[in-house]
């Protein structure tokens, strides 16, 4: 990660959001469970804990089980203002389940299912019907499995698939979740500027 990134995120953001991470954690470590709180991510399905669970652990940079402030702003800093191609790369090492280098359809599907149950988007189409597209779309070769060369190129080349995996993958709810946090809504919007 670097310090770039970080330094992105106005003052206001920053004091914000450590507000919020202190008050809900005050060790200044998160542990999955409380990440979980954090994001009010309850009663999640068996393949929602799981996206969650990987979120985690590529959240938590030095693999210590834990997520502390600075990798936190890091993490989100990258979700919301992070390039095309950072936030690609980040994406395909999340759904990279097993870590192998590539992902398969079936990694594909579940990450998509997941993702819009803790999203809540409505978009028209399946996760079947995207995951099938994705794959039609991009993988080359017909192997049944996108490395991350051809997922960057092939999204990147495609701005339908760039546009709905940019809307599916967009956690500001999140963040206004932090930034309204004992607030009334409406307040903050005056100070909230548009996504990249």
């Amino acid at each position: 990660m670097d310090g770039k990134t970080v330094e992105e995120l106005s003052t206001t953001e920053c004091h914000q959001w450590y507000k919020k991470f202190m008050t809900e954690c005050p060790s200044g470590q998160l542990t999955l469970y409380e990440f979980k709180q954090f994001f009010g991510l309850k009663n999640l399905s068996p393949a929602a804990n799981k996206y969650v669970e990987q979120m985690f652990e590529t959240f938590d940079f030095n693999k210590d089980g834990y997520i502390d402030f600075m990798e936190y702003v890091a993490a989100l800093s990258l979700v919301l203002k992070g390039k095309v191609d950072q936030k690609l790369r980040w994406y395909f090492k999340l759904y990279d389940v097993d870590g192998n280098g590539c992902i398969d359809r079936g990694e594909l599907l579940n990450i998509f299912k997941a993702i819009r149950a803790i999203n809540r988007c409505n978009e028209t189409m399946s996760a079947e019907e995207f995951t099938n597209m994705v794959f039609d779309k991009i993988d080359i070769n017909g192997d049944g499995e996108l490395s991350l060369e051809e997922f960057m190129e092939g999204v990147q080349k495609d701005e339908m698939l760039l546009e709905i995996l940019t809307r599916s993958l967009d956690l500001t709810h999140i963040v206004r979740l932090i930034q309204n946090d004992g607030q009334n809504p409406h307040e903050s919007e005056q100070e909230a500027q548009p996504a990249q």
